[in-house]
């Protein structure tokens, strides 16, 4: 087995040559990286398959001998080399790619075998080392680590060379040894510490900022332009000749031990099943960045040694008193601009390096076409809440009153696109999992913040809303479908995830709105009080259940206090709620009565709803209000001689006559409420976990016996399937 590999003979049979030299590479002997070894090695043909049970004895054998061989190190450099090449020539030999395929391709599985099955937490048994006498006969910088080189040519190949038929198959294994090598996250805690090691995600930090530049932009641009390249055999460069076998195509049996790897991924990245709009390639782009973007490295600020530390936890006090290194993928993120407006930092803000350029309404479009895949959701996230100059170019496109009246009647329709995929995501919450519906509901907030937004989305008008099933929506505003959709989601988050922070967060981007609520619409406006309805069901039965449990007291003192301490916090909660619900009610009435017809209507038709409230402490105040425009209206209706009864037309031609005379006489005014939305301390403790679960979930296979940095199900199997993948962190 560990015989000198040798060039076959004329005649000698393609498979053998390649059963010889992959006995040779997880054997024990070390072949020098100047030995002709690894060029045989990497030009062998590239479709040879063969069973698993030999690819994972073939694993074990290289895990066994790679600590004196270094042939991972060795393999990974040649990698690098060859994409130097690549990247040094104008156009590369079929050559040159089919070397850079192999490489990149047999160093993913054998690096992802030793990372599932390591031993100690600094991942010593990469051995990512050589001796300086072998470094200096191959001209290999001897300052710099082997994983900070590897990487450099990996992330400068993706930034500097374009994705083509030719070389799609080559971008899509580097990216796919990208994950492999950034795995080794998946095997640390789910929070950071200042002792984890993770060599080729950290070496990724360290690279110079045009690289970083270049790889971005180009993640990203795969993602927009979402490639996809038809297989033909007859023109793709590294298709064997005539009855040829490949180095990837079967398995003899030169050794009982040996054995070679499946090679499935050019089916899977060249499928003609998938869906029109799947690109394989888009999607391993987009979870490259995202776990490039969210990646945190942990340094401590304080020692545990100091005098004041007392009795603390030491968990605790390593949380509460880390720092982290500054991301530069993540800064490149914050940073991008939009490549069709160049304009000058007004604010004088300093931006070191290359900067991302990007099309934003590219970008933006693909996001709304992709938003029903949460990897897309969380990059919108990552836009919307880091970079201004994204966020400011989405509230700019919806602010009509800036624009000419031609840029704005084709902006009405584009942001309408827009904006419209996130609501009928959430309308479809039942179908997504909790973190999609937190994501885009804390876009929306962010997007609640500016008042030109709350005041655009009222004059946005949609012709039909096609996919709202319960009733028919004509020539509804896209403000009154986000009312729609928001309460929607109360309703069946109070019914189904009875989660307090969906709540607030719906609740939080009402109020933001409120004061700018033009022409709610008749069901909007019936849905806004029918939510008050909702909630003061909920908070009545509670109250009763406390009433209950008092009473109870005397029969067993300390378990009913015991349950009335412990319903009390949720009687708070919906106590506050209601409250929001009064407040945004409220900042209607105050600010935009003569406006909204339909919620005065609609308050009156249920006005027998507030009575139970009318003298609760912390809703007098706010009931004042509500009141002091019901008795108005109500008097001007008594002050009407009606032949026949009242219809819904009447009522509302008594409001809107009556509301011209409205000058808000005896109206208190509230401060406005408004919400904004700021990460918690230690985001990195969700996304970090957040990101690995979506790249489990779209299909990396990881031995989940390895995975310590979120919850999975373990099985028979020690792959880890997509439906395990997605298992709630």
């Amino acid at each position: 087995m560990g015989a000198a590999p040798s060039t076959p003979r004329g005649g000698a049979r393609p498979q053998d040559a390649a059963e010889n030299l992959m006995a040779a590479f997880v054997g024990e002997k070390p072949y020098p990286l100047s030995s002709d070894f690894w060029n045989q090695l990497l030009e062998l043909p590239l479709t040879l398959q063969w069973p698993q049970d030999r690819v994972l004895q073939a694993c074990q054998l290289f895990a066994q001998h790679n600590y004196h061989t270094n042939h991972l190190a060795k393999i990974l450099i040649h990698l690098a080399w060859c994409l130097q090449d690549l990247i040094s020539t104008s156009s590369g030999s079929a050559t040159a790619y089919r070397k850079s395929v192999n490489a990149a391709y047999i160093s993913s599985v054998f690096l992802k075998f030793i990372i599932e099955n390591v031993k100690g937490a600094n991942f010593e048994e990469l051995h990512l080392n050589l001796d300086k006498d072998e470094k200096r006969q191959c001209n290999f910088p001897t300052d710099q680590s082997i994983e900070v080189f590897i990487i450099r040519g990996m992330l400068s190949f993706v930034g500097s060379s374009d994705v083509s038929p030719r070389s799609c198959l080559l971008h899509h294994e580097l990216l796919n040894l990208m994950l492999v090598a950034m795995s080794t996250q998946l095997c640390s805690g789910p929070s950071p510490g200042p002792k984890d090691v993770h060599p080729f995600i950290d070496a990724a930090m360290l690279q110079e900022s045009a690289v970083v530049a270049s790889t971005v932009r180009k993640l990203l641009l795969n993602f927009i332009t979402r490639p996809r390249f038809p297989f033909d055999g007859s023109t793709y460069p590294f298709s064997p000749e005539g009855n040829q076998s490949g180095v990837l195509q079967r398995v003899g049996s030169v050794a009982a031990n040996f054995v070679l790897l499946p090679y499935y991924t050019f089916n899977y990245l060249l499928s003609s099943s998938s869906a029109g709009a799947r690109s394989p390639l888009a999607e391993k782009s987009l979870l490259v960045l995202l776990v490039l973007v969210h990646y945190r490295k942990c340094l401590v600020v304080k020692s545990l040694t100091d005098n004041n530390m007392g009795d603390v936890d030491s968990t605790t006090y390593l949380r509460e008193s880390s720092s982290f290194y500054e991301n530069p993928y993540c800064k490149a993120l914050e940073n991008a601009r939009d490549i069709q407006f160049d304009r000058v930092d007004i604010e004088g803000n300093a931006h070191n390096g290359p900067l991302v350029r990007l099309p934003f309404a590219s970008l933006f479009d693909t996001l709304g076409l992709c938003l029903s895949d949460e990897t897309s959701v969380l990059l919108l996230y990552s836009l919307v809440l880091g970079n201004s100059d994204f966020l400011e170019y989405v509230l700019v496109r919806t602010d009509l009153d800036t624009l000419s009246v031609l840029m704005a009647r084709r902006l009405i329709t584009h942001f309408a696109g827009q904006l419209m995929p996130i609501l009928e995501t959430l309308y479809n919450a039942s179908r997504r999992t909790s973190n999609q519906i937190y994501m885009l509901l804390i876009i929306l907030l962010i997007l609640s913040q500016d008042s030109s937004f709350n005041a655009s989305i009222h004059k946005l008008m949609l012709p039909s809303v096609p996919w709202y099933e319960e009733r028919l929506l004509h020539h509804t505003s896209l403000g009154s479908l986000m009312v729609i959709v928001l309460i929607r989601t109360v309703k069946y988050n109070l019914s189904k995830l009875r989660d307090i922070y969906l709540h607030t967060n719906c609740l939080a981007i009402l109020a933001n709105m409120a004061p700018h609520v033009h022409r709610l619409s008749a069901y909007a406006s019936q849905r806004l009080v029918s939510l008050f309805d909702m909630l003061s069901r909920k908070y009545t039965k509670l109250a009763e259940l406390k009433t209950d449990k008092v009473i109870k007291v005397s029969a067993d003192q300390m378990e009913g206090v015991s349950l009335t301490e412990d319903m009390s916090p949720e009687i708070h909660i919906y106590t506050d709620f209601l409250r929001i619900v009064l407040e945004i009610l409220n900042a209607i009435l105050t600010y935009a009565l003569p406006r909204n017809p339909e919620v005065v209507y609609a308050i009156l038709h249920r006005q027998e709803l507030f009575q139970p409230f009318k003298n609760h402490p912390r809703f007098n105040e706010l009931l004042e209000n509500i009141y002091t425009v019901l008795d108005f209206f109500n008097s001007r209706m008594d002050m009407q001689h009606m032949d026949g009864e009242w219809s819904v037309d009447k009522v509302l031609q008594v409001i809107i006559i009556n509301s011209r005379s409205w000058h808000g006489d005896g109206m208190k005014m509230f401060t406005q409420l408004k919400f904004t939305y700021e990460q918690e301390s230690h985001p990195e403790e969700f996304f970090i976990p957040y990101v690995w679960r979506l790249v489990l979930a779209q299909g990396f296979n990881f031995s989940p016996h390895a995975i310590n940095l979120l919850p999975v199900e373990l099985s028979g199997d020690d792959a880890l399937s997509g439906e395990q993948g997605e298992q709630s962190v």
